[in-house]
């Protein structure tokens, strides 16, 4: 027979263990993931959306059972080690890492913490991965060609501008993996004939300079190299590129759509889904070890038409039978 005192004990029991199953699952922790961008927030802020509405769709939802701390560099890949140090700390469960820069100061800053990168530069030559099939270790991602398609883009300008004999590259200087950027572009001016001028700038007063020195130089085209800094000043590059009668073509579609007259390169929209794809999966329990580097496949060449009349050039019809998206 149970005493009074023993009943008491087990109805109290009985009664608190719900409320403690209940507390429990009140306590699963939201899983955090980092995002660490050369760039700056107000520039990519299509990008972040891009990607939470991927891992939105994957369940994983901003606010609500997911967090995302943000660190950005604004342009300055000095502050990069600092910001990634911030989100060890914070002990994220992942770490989404754009472009290169930042994918080499995650990588650098843990051997640990699953990074998913979106690099603009072959991982493997850069040091991200071990090979593309096998990246090894804590790093795994997309990568999507940007500074492998200087020669191309060289091409494109080319067959627009068939007399052209100088062309300027713009590059910052400040990005550690400019020698990416040009190697192609200057293999490809030889065998096109043409004369290829670099032309720095690694700040916004700087690209200001850059368009000083290349109308000085009488550049008749222009090559704009895949940068943070570059793609967060789109509007202001098609600007003076317009402004200073300057044909240009750059490395996405954004700058076309910014005003810019020509852009090739893979989507950036689609590099950021396959980002947020491997992200979730991580969070989901498998290992970047065991995922394999995503190559983009689809690549765009954009051409705005407003903008060539207003350089005052007729866009061949070879070219433009080509382009995946002409702008009116």
């Amino acid at each position: 027979m149970i005493g009074r005192r023993e009943f008491i004990t087990l109805l109290g029991g009985a009664a608190a263990s719900p409320v403690t199953g209940f507390a429990g699952a009140q306590q699963t922790p939201t899983p955090v993931i980092g995002y660490l961008g050369a760039g700056t927030a107000r520039s990519s802020a299509y990008l972040v959306s891009i990607l939470n509405q991927s891992l939105s769709a994957a369940g994983y939802i901003e606010g609500r059972n997911l967090t995302i701390e943000y660190r950005w560099a604004e342009g300055q890949y000095e502050r990069l080690p600092a910001l990634m140090g911030d989100l060890v700390r914070r002990q994220v469960a992942a770490i989404v890492a754009t472009p290169t820069t930042a994918a080499l100061a995650a990588k650098a800053g843990t051997s640990t913490v699953p990074i998913v990168f979106v690099s603009t530069d072959d991982p493997v030559k850069a040091g991200l991965v071990a090979s593309l099939a096998r990246p090894g270790g804590n790093v795994t991602g997309v990568y999507f060609f940007l500074s492998d398609l200087g020669a191309k883009q060289l091409g494109l300008l080319r067959e627009l501008l068939p007399s052209a004999v100088r062309i300027a590259h713009l590059i910052n200087p400040g990005n550690p993996n400019v020698a990416f950027a040009t190697k192609d572009v200057i293999a490809a001016a030889s065998t096109l004939g043409v004369e290829v001028m670099p032309v720095e700038a690694g700040d916004i007063p700087g690209i200001e300079n850059a368009f000083k020195s290349l109308v000085a130089k009488k550049a008749e085209g222009l090559v704009v190299a895949a940068d943070p800094l570059f793609f967060s000043r789109r509007l202001q590059l098609a600007t003076l590129a317009t402004r200073h009668g300057i044909p240009a073509i750059y490395n996405v579609r954004e700058f076309a759509e910014a005003g810019g007259l020509m852009s090739y390169g893979t989507s950036l929209a689609e590099a950021f889904r396959q980002a947020a794809t491997y992200a979730t999966r991580i969070l989901k329990g498998e290992k970047p070890t065991d995922l394999p580097v995503v190559q983009a496949t689809k690549f765009e060449l954009a051409i705005n038409l407003p903008t060539a009349r207003a350089l005052g050039l007729e866009i061949p019809p070879t070219l433009l039978a080509r382009a995946d998206e002409v702008i009116e």
